[in-house]
């Protein structure tokens, strides 16, 4: 299996390079698709903007001179440490903190917006967080505050302390990161921001940022999710995995901004076309959550009752597209790419053409490719059509990932049928089977 797919598989699993993001029990990594509405849902809802539609607010390319996104850097092997002042030091933990002097700034070195810094210590597991970063002159850093956060630990900060975020929570373990989407799975709640909050906080919230008293403002910390009536089937694969994660385990309230705005990590391999779909789903499709019943401690976001198991930390079975359990219809040629899963690749472009093959499980991930010459296939399980896909692109990529979940736990058959074509143009367009894995 190569190393990239053995990366996406850690990071959906709630592990970014070797540090598990909080316990599996903490409050971010929970579901909360069967908890019991908030009672001031509805009021909620209406104040941040029911016909206020969603916003994708990460992606690829540039905007504005800076990357779409807040980013975040891995240091290891004993980094220098540096010197960090605060405007906030009575609510920020003191320095030093190994930021490296090229760490990436939120919206870019030249940003006038938040600067958020983040810094992932993996020899450690050791979180450091910045808000308004600014690197000096000498080697060191001033902020308007900063944290320090131990993933494997269930603490909060003190009560009343901010964070680098408003409501005094971690930025990192909520941002949407493509590799756990392209594995298929996002396995924890996700940050967003509304324009008004209320002059209070919600466990595990730990700051307010508001002077405003009425019942009708969300507190900081309330955690949303996206109601599960609504349809998700007509969104791209990507989206849908977002999607499902905001349905089963939601968002929180984290910062004062744009209604609806969810953020993410910046990443080249993003579409942005199909983040644009966010734009579809209105602010009348969440909901408010009651999450007090969860609570163990005030002071930590451990967890009570049942919650899901973790996934399985054994790999996937891979199966490359010469795997003899593999069988294709039609017409496929075999082509070599060193960017191929295992270097080689099949490809066909006629209609008749298919895949088949059979698992057991609750889901798979069909590697393809994506590109100028690539079309449209339909993947049916069980003689259902389950998802169809136009991998049409701009930019070529190999090992595409289109993720099929939710199946019920047993045997399946699949194929994948060819088009011969992309959804917005007659042209005669190809179909790449690079292979599939199964958790």
């Amino acid at each position: 299996m190569s190393a990239v797919l053995m990366s996406e598989i850690a990071l959906a699993q709630g592990n970014i390079d070797g540090c598990q993001v909080f316990p599996t029990n903490n409050i971010w990594n929970v579901p909360v698709d069967n908890l019991p509405l908030d009672s001031n849902s509805a009021a909620y809802v209406n104040t941040i903007g029911v016909a206020t539609f969603a916003h994708a607010d990460f992606g690829s390319g540039l905007w504005d001179g800076g990357p779409i996104g807040i980013p975040f850097v891995v240091v290891s092997n004993s980094p220098p440490l540096v010197s960090v002042s605060f405007d906030y030091s009575d609510e920020s933990d003191p320095g030093p903190y190994p930021i490296p002097s090229d760490a990436p700034i939120e919206g870019g070195s030249q940003s006038s917006g938040d600067r958020h810094v983040l810094v992932l210590d993996q020899d450690n597991c050791l979180l450091y967080e910045l808000y308004d970063a600014q690197p000096q002159t000498n080697g060191s850093w001033h902020a308007g505050s900063g944290a320090v956060f131990d993933l494997n630990s269930q603490a909060l900060r003190p009560a009343g302390w901010t964070s680098a975020d408003a409501a005094g929570l971690p930025i990192l373990p909520s941002l949407v990161r493509y590799d756990e989407v392209a594995a298929g799975e996002i396995r924890h709640a996700i940050r967003f921001t509304a324009p008004q909050t209320r002059n209070t906080y919600v466990w595990p919230a730990r700051h307010e940022a508001s002077s405003l008293t009425a019942t009708k403002y969300p507190p900081m910390g309330q955690r949303f999710r996206l109601k599960s009536t609504f349809d998700i089937s007509s969104f791209s694969p990507d989206v849908q995995v977002i999607l499902t994660a905001l349905k089963k385990y939601g968002m929180m309230l984290a910062d004062n901004g744009s209604s609806w705005y969810f953020s993410g990590v910046p990443d080249e391999r993003w579409n942005n076309d199909d983040l644009h779909e966010f734009s579809q789903i209105p602010g009348s499709a969440f909901e408010a959550v009651d999450v007090s019943s969860l609570m163990v401690d005030p002071n930590s976001g451990q967890t009570s009752g049942v919650v899901e198991s973790p996934p399985s930390t054994n790999s996937p079975s891979a199966r490359n597209d010469d795997d003899p359990s593999i069988q294709y219809v039609g017409k496929w040629k075999e082509k070599s790419n060193a960017a191929a899963f295992g270097g080689e690749y099949r490809v066909a472009n006629q209609k008749t053409a298919q895949v088949l093959f059979s698992f057991s499980g609750t889901g798979f991930t069909w590697l393809t490719a994506r590109g100028r010459s690539d079309g449209m296939a339909t993947v049916v399980v069980d003689g259902v059509e389950t998802n169809t896909v136009d991998l049409y692109s701009l930019t070529n990529e190999f090992q595409y990932p289109v993720a099929i979940t939710g199946l019920a736990n047993a045997p399946h058959d699949v194929q994948i049928l060819v088009h011969g074509t992309r959804d917005a143009k007659p042209h005669t367009k190809q179909v790449v089977f690079d292979g599939v894995t199964v958790p």
